[in-house]
């Protein structure tokens, strides 16, 4: 007789999720390989400044929508899941690709510079450390455990 459950039909288990058989930190990334994403990060990061500095959009509006991906931070207000899901629609280097390509295509300025500000958050986050969430918490990513651990 086994104690193992049976499978879940239908549904697949989040990894962090509670009955899944992989924590985050088995699932992030280590060694190397965390610091040639950190390194990518900073990558990104310097060539979308250099762009956006040729492309001349100005500073102020630079500074004023550099932070704008964070407020996705607010749907932690609504848990964890909801929270790592809008903080990685926010922070995957999917949405400002192709808004650069629909700038670029549509001859639209404003996406072009929208785009490469989105960039350049996203690399500092990532060079930073700062890697995508699992619906396990806030300080569980793709690059690692965030923050100091628990004390417990």
């Amino acid at each position: 007789m086994s104690l193992r459950l049976p499978p879940l039909r239908g549904r697949q288990l989040w990894t962090g999720e509670a009955g899944s058989t992989v924590s985050p930190e088995q699932a992030a990334a280590a060694g190397g390989v965390r610091a040639l994403l950190r390194v990518e990060g900073a990558v990104v990061l310097g060539v979308a400044l250099a762009a956006y500095a040729q492309f001349g959009a100005g500073w102020g509006v630079f500074a004023l929508w550099l932070l704008a991906p964070d407020l996705s931070l607010l749907g932690y207000l609504a848990g964890p899941r909801v929270g790592a899901a809008l903080y990685n629609v926010a922070h995957s280097y999917v949405g400002p690709v192709l808004l650069l390509a629909l700038g670029v295509l549509g001859a639209m300025p404003w996406a072009v510079a929208g785009s490469l500000i989105w960039l350049v958050h996203i690399g500092f986050d990532r060079a930073l450390g700062y890697g995508l969430k699992y619906a396990a918490g806030f300080a569980a990513t793709h690059l690692g455990r965030i923050g100091k651990a628990d004390p417990w």
